[in-house]
């Protein structure tokens, strides 16, 4: 793949745009350390609303596997 000169390549960025205070990767440790996506198949997202009803019946699943009352 060749690269197009920049006269024929289109700005990703509008000129207004100023990043050149900003730090790559300020909040990248934070987001790896607190998060765990998940991707559902579109038919098992229909099924739930948000995120907390996936963690709620995921409870339930953790329960009834356990033979636990409740999970923490």
């Amino acid at each position: 793949m060749s690269k197009k000169p920049e006269s024929e390549a289109k700005p990703d960025m509008r000129d207004e745009y100023d990043f050149s205070g900003g730090k790559r990767g300020k909040y990248a440790a934070r987001f790896a350390k607190g998060s765990n996506v998940v991707v559902l198949d579109p038919e098992v997202a229909a099924v739930f609303p948000d995120a907390e009803a996936v963690n709620q019946a995921l409870k339930v699943l953790a329960r009834s596997a356990r033979g636990t009352k409740h999970v923490s």
